[in-house]
């Protein structure tokens, strides 16, 4: 198992920039392939990005590809999503998960584990 803890989320301007961290406790965290997901009011979680066990391969959903970029530190046990060139349809709870397949999933269901998720709110 393992256990999964978002920091970094809060209140910016568009345009602005706020990188998450998520902090992995239990299991080795390189055993993990690791994704980004978030959740708006009213709407389904979406995939945001993910990044392979040793960090060479990431995905991006369509949406963030060239403002957000994923990034982990094995040695921390951590993963990171800055998050550049903020618009107000990126306000949402963020959420990293855990998959301990190789591949980077784009939905919910095959991650076994979650964090309990970080707010991001970017106001225009």
């Amino acid at each position: 198992q393992v256990q999964l803890v978002e920091s970094g989320g809060g209140l910016v301007q568009a345009g602005g920039s706020l990188r998450l961290s998520c902090a992995a406790s239990g299991r080795t965290f390189s055993s993990y392939t690791m994704g980004w997901f978030r959740q708006a009011p009213g709407k389904e979680r979406e995939f945001v990005a993910g990044i392979t066990r040793s960090g060479g391969n990431t995905l991006y959903a369509d949406a963030v590809k060239g403002r957000f970029t994923v990034s982990r530190d094995n040695a921390k046990n951590t993963v990171y999503l800055q998050m550049n060139s903020l618009k107000p349809d990126d306000t949402a709870v963020y959420y990293c998960a855990a998959d301990e397949t190789m591949l980077i999933f784009t939905t919910a269901r095959p991650y076994d584990y979650w964090g309990q998720g970080t707010q991001v709110t970017v106001s225009s």
